[in-house]
Parts: C-alpha cells; structure tokens; sequence
C-alpha cells in the first residue's frame, strides 16, 4: 500500500492553486493528488482529483458535496479548472477519517463475522486514496494514516464481502444452467468473477478504483494464483462458444472457487 512517486507540474502546483483560489483551510492538515494521475494511469482528459484534509469542516464558497455515514454527513466538493483540465477537491475531515478506520477496526469484527454494514463507495475510496495517492502536503500525515489502514480489517472486511457476493453468483449460475436460462447464467458466472478478482486484489491491497480500472490493478498486483493472461480472457470471454455456454460458465465458476481457496489476508 504505497504511492507511486511521480513528480509532474500538477503535483507542484496543487497547494498553489488551491490557496491562489482560497480554497485550502487555514488548519489543513494533508492535501493529496490521487485517482489516475497518481497511479500514472491518466491522459490528456483525465481529471485532476485532490483529497484535503483538515481539523475541522470545510466552509468555503461550495454549493456540491457527496454524503457519508459519519459526522458531519458531508463531505465538500469544489471543481474549477485549470491547465486545461478539470480539477476537484474533496474536503474531508480529520475525524471523519477516524470513523471511518473505526469501522474496520479488528474490534469491529465479531466472531469472524462481517460488521452488520459495509463502507458506502466513497469510504472506500477514501481509503484507497490515502493508500495510493501522492502527498503534496502533510506527509507525516499519510504515513500514519497508511499504516493504521494496513494494520486494519479492511482487506479481511473486503474480502469477505467480495467472496460472498461471488459465491452467490456462482451458485446463481449454475441453477441458472441447470434450468436452461443459459443467458442468465453466462451473465451470472461473469459477476462471479469479477467479484472473485475483487477479492484477490483487495487482499493486494489493490480496492476501490472499480471496474474501469480492473486490468491496470490486476498488472500492478500481478497475482501468481490468475496470471494476467488467465484473468484477460475470462473478463473479455474469449473462450466463450455460444453454441455450449455451459462449458464456460462451468469452467468460470471453478475458476472462481479454485481462487477463492487461494485469497489471503
């Protein structure tokens, strides 16, 4: 769980613009380039995306905010542009974050037994961030975050959550073909594998980025248990033959369980 450490004009320039446009709080303490840019996965459109992070919430000009379930509920959105790209910040708050790495704390786990939620998409996302992103200021900051994350149930919590849905799928698919729905059983065995890839990157350290960014993570990760060239041709379903989809769904689903037996966290 580390950045990769690009240095490019937008990671200089980050702090200055947001305090040319008074948009960086006095008490801020991080400010990070994450997303693609930071994984070195962007182009010439790709967004600028910044987290800032600071001791207490944000209350500039922003009419925009995503919702969390922490206190406070929102999290502040600020957009602008500049160099030619899009720029955005999310501004979150220090105690904020604290919630949510309470929420995958080892305590937080009963019995071996998943919490009774599930981290909504931007706590997860927040997390892989802070994992992943290039700090621009406040790098004791991340350090100490990355290491509390990396001590966490998060990878366990995800894990678990990954693999459930896949097992799900997988049974899904093959009651499917048993009963001659053999488009919704393809459709199903599919799911279960991208759930099953999500779990084995999620015990990398590789989660949150979604399925657009599926076979970047999976080169990055390079499990020995799926082989890029293996996950390749399951998530483009080249081996697919329309004439017997049963020999791929089947196939899938054991792919899927072979995996499973081979996750760790």
């Amino acid at each position: 769980m580390t950045s990769t450490d690009r240095q490019t004009p937008v990671f200089a320039d980050a702090v200055g613009e947001l305090s040319s446009r008074e948009l960086l709080p006095a008490d801020t303490l991080v400010v990070f380039v994450a997303g693609s840019m930071a994984r070195g996965w962007d182009n010439e459109t790709s967004d600028v995306d910044l987290y800032v992070v600071s001791a207490t919430p944000w209350t500039g000009p922003t009419g925009q905010s995503i919702s969390a379930p922490v206190v406070p509920e929102e999290v502040p959105v600020e957009a602008f542009r500049a160099g030619g790209r899009r720029w955005e910040a999310k501004y979150w708050v220090d105690t904020q974050v604290d919630q949510v790495l309470a929420k995958v704390g080892w305590d937080a786990l009963e019995d071996g037994r998943l919490p009774p939620y599930r981290l909504v998409k931007d706590e997860v996302l927040l997390l892989e961030r802070i994992c992943h992103g290039v700090t621009v200021l406040g790098p004791e900051w991340t350090e100490r975050r990355r290491a509390e994350i990396w001590d966490s149930a998060l990878r366990a919590v995800l894990v678990a959550s990954e693999l459930d849905l896949a097992d799900s799928r997988s049974e899904d698919a093959l009651g499917q073909l048993a009963a001659g729905d053999l488009d919704s059983a393809v459709l199903s065995a599919r799911l279960a594998f991208g759930f099953t890839v999500e779990a084995l990157l999620a015990s990398l350290g590789e989660f949150g980025s979604g399925e657009k960014w599926r076979a970047r993570r999976m080169r990055a990760a390079k499990p020995d248990v799926l082989p890029y060239d293996l996950y390749w041709e399951i998530e483009t379903m080249r081996g697919l033959d329309p004439q017997d989809v049963g020999v791929w769904v089947r196939r899938v689903v054991s792919e899927c369980k072979r995996i499973t037996r081979e996750v760790d966290v």
